[in-house]
């Protein structure tokens, strides 16, 4: 079952999915009508999902934050409670201040943020839940106001579990800013930039500084969110195209073919040839 809301004028799409057989989203296909965020909720039994043709266990009770650029299928989602809108009807990036989820729920520390769910926590999302479908099945005029209220509170309450779960020291507000504006400036840039002290540079903050509150608060470095990105991008390359390395490496932004193998390689332990031969989709 589908509801949604539409605003042709706009461009702006909120869908709210359940007993849904087939969940998937293309890597490829980019138009303005299949750019979605995705938020889903797994209140069946545990299952296996597939993202980025790696396979993941989505354990019951708890929360999957999807991103734009990432290709997956789930099968038999009966199960799942999905929530998807595009830029258009919510744009986290626009409204970071209001929701503070940019960096680290979206475009975070990792690119499958799973969030576990309490029996209370449960509930709540289930409340939260039947008011999204009432107010699809609302024809007053704020209806749309109503509806992107419900996503604010959505998001901002998986957020904050998701903060007590995966940070788990206590951080000031400064320093979990400070790593979010990283790892969102690491997902504009990657392409283009692989240097920490260039991040840092527009952080104002010196490279030092940055690492400091990176190995306080988070079991990665910040060189690795970057090399992470990268590698990520190049095996969706390999996977859902047929660009030729060269391609892939200058589309990277590294100087040439060479330089980027060797950088897959010793990231990955393959050769990128190697790799996309292994691919199914390949």
């Amino acid at each position: 079952m589908k509801l949604q809301f539409k605003e042709p004028s706009k461009g702006a799409i909120l869908y709210l999915l359940k007993k849904e057989s087939v969940f998937k989203q293309n890597y490829l296909i980019k138009t303005p009508e299949s750019i979605f965020y995705s938020i889903a909720w797994n209140k069946g039994e545990d299952r296996t999902i597939t993202i980025d043709e790696i396979d993941y266990d989505f354990k019951s009770n708890t929360i999957l934050p999807l991103m734009t650029h990432q290709c997956f299928a789930f099968e038999n989602t009966e199960d799942i409670v999905i929530w998807q809108f595009n830029p258009e009807f919510y744009c986290i990036l626009n409204h970071d201040a209001e929701v503070g989820c940019v960096g680290f729920l979206f475009y975070g520390l990792s690119s499958t943020l799973f969030v576990s769910l309490d029996e209370d926590q449960s509930a709540e999302l289930s409340q939260l839940q039947i008011l999204f479908e009432k107010e699809f099945d609302n024809n007053e005029e704020i209806k749309e106001t109503m509806l992107r209220m419900l996503l604010v509170s959505l998001i901002i309450r998986i957020t904050r579990l998701a903060k007590k779960q995966y940070i788990h020291t206590e951080i000031d507000d400064t320093k979990f800013e400070l790593l979010r504006r990283y790892n969102l400036l690491v997902e504009l840039h990657f392409r283009q930039e692989r240097q920490v002290q260039f991040y840092a540079g527009l952080l104002n903050k010196s490279p030092k500084t940055i690492s400091n509150v990176f190995a306080s608060y988070s079991k990665k470095k910040p060189i690795q969110i970057i090399h992470e990105r990268v590698i990520l991008e190049a095996k969706r390359l390999f996977t859902y195209t047929n660009k030729s390395v060269k391609e892939i490496a200058n589309e990277l932004g590294f100087e040439d073919a060479a330089n980027f193998s060797s950088f897959f390689k010793n990231h990955t332990d393959q050769n990128p040839s190697d790799f996309k031969k292994s691919q199914p989709l390949a």
